[in-house]
């Protein structure tokens, strides 16, 4: 990707929400004299920097492990299908978090579908970011999952492109009758290989001028503020750390979920080319020891991913193609895609896993609400918990770190973020 082509994108507020723009960024060097510690190189983390650059601070990112290939973080890890909350993988039961993913979702989802639409996908350098269509299966007519027909129709409420509900989407893509479903709809999305898209967005931020620190930061990150702000020259703080934030922000409601995918050449050789996502979503009410899920979604134009499990407070990553729930999981799979079985593994990735950084009520975006030692207001803002949703929710909770930022600079007080007493509950609990 050229300098030029970064140089010609960026991020800004517009009706209060984080807008991809073209052109010339008229808020460059705006903050100059402000500065911002990110702590954590995830999807998350890189966003809010990148975002933050764009709103004319200078930004300084910190973690002990990036995007490569050779040794994927979390963020590489994500299935990466835009998803209208409450997501496939697990959902929260707070009515306040909900409400507000859905609106950094809907952020999201426009960021992105700009972004594909003015720079490749593809390539070498390419950002990855692909609008593909997405079907869902159910085993009974949504009607009768009341939780399942309200997100419907919300979709439809949301107008998101391409939505159609059509039970003749099962016959369409050749289901097998025994996968038991009967009932469908279908809305474009975009689908994020995420190789690609965290290093080019690593790309990114160093191409505006933020500065990547390889360095492991452990311990509260309130106790160490003053000297985490000396030494990294900041005035402000966002804790993007994901799983770690039961350490950084003290948060013992933080919890692995974790997830692992199947990668199998998707040429057409072995069984028919997949274009579009395959997905059965967890029926909370009648559940497997696995949750029952189906996620089958091209990756990129070569590699189709595999899913899905949604392990609570399993932090071990030593799962094999031979784990019983990895076996179950492909033969839900194969069920969905007529000649799956002969499929070819990645030769290269056969298996990919990973924790999903949950917390048990809301997603939180939000400053510090705990005053330093010696009673001032703290400089720290929090972005944690997005469990699977990382990449679904991550403009738009950068938008909102944003004007919790200016709010710090402006010396207002933190405001709490309410509850109404949900939890976030895995699939299989």
């Amino acid at each position: 990707m050229s300098s030029n082509s970064l140089a010609n994108i960026y991020l800004a507020k517009e009706n209060n929400e984080l807008v991809l723009h073209e052109g010339t960024n008229p808020n460059k060097g705006k903050h100059s004299d402000k500065r911002v510690l990110i702590v954590g190189g995830g999807v998350t983390g890189l966003t809010n920097a990148w975002a933050l650059l764009d709103a004319g601070y200078s930004v300084t990112v910190v973690s002990d492990r990036w995007a490569s290939l050779e040794d994927r973080i979390t963020s590489q890890i994500a299935g990466a299908l835009w998803e209208w909350p409450p997501a496939v993988c697990g959902r929260h039961t707070d009515k306040i978090s909900l409400k507000l993913s859905k609106g950094w979702c809907m952020t999201s989802y426009r960021a992105f579908q700009k972004l594909q639409e003015v720079l490749p996908a593809g390539g070498e350098a390419g950002h990855g970011v692909r609008m593909r269509v997405a079907n869902f299966f159910f085993d009974k007519p949504v009607e009768q999952n009341a939780e399942e027909y309200e997100k419907m129709v919300e979709i439809e409420a949301a107008k998101i492109p391409g939505y159609e509900r059509d039970p003749l989407l099962v016959t369409k893509h050749a289901v097998s009758q025994e996968a038991g479903v009967v009932d469908a709809y279908k809305h474009i999305s975009p689908v994020v290989d995420t190789d690609a898209y965290m290093m080019w967005l690593r790309s990114v931020v160093e191409h505006k001028g933020g500065k990547l620190v390889t360095e492991h930061v452990s311990g509260d990150l309130l106790a160490q503020e003053d000297h985490l702000l000396q030494a990294f020259d900041a005035h402000y703080i966002i804790d993007a750390t994901g799983l770690g934030a039961f350490e950084a922000a003290a948060d013992q409601t933080v919890y692995p979920l974790r997830g692992a995918l199947i990668r199998i050449v998707n040429d057409g050789t072995k069984f028919p080319k997949v274009t579009e996502a395959l997905v059965v979503a967890n029926d909370y009410e009648k559940r497997d020891e696995d949750g029952g899920i189906v996620f089958i979604v091209p990756r990129n134009d070569k590699t189709l991913i595999l899913g899905g499990i949604a392990q609570a407070n399993e932090g071990q990553l030593d799962l094999t193609l031979d784990s019983p729930e990895m076996k179950r999981m492909r033969a839900r799979c194969n069920r969905f895609v007529p000649g799956l079985e002969n499929a070819e593994l990645d030769p290269h990735s056969p298996i990919v896993q990973g924790l999903r950084p949950v917390r048990g009520e809301n997603v939180r975006v939000e400053r510090e609400l705990r005053k330093k030692a010696d009673g001032s207001l703290s400089h720290i803002v929090h972005s944690y918990g997005q469990g699977g949703s990382g990449f679904t929710l991550s403009f738009g909770c950068a938008s909102d770190v944003l004007s919790l930022v200016a709010e710090a600079e402006a010396g207002v007080a933190p405001t709490p973020l309410k509850s109404e007493q949900g939890a976030f509950i895995p699939v299989h609990a």
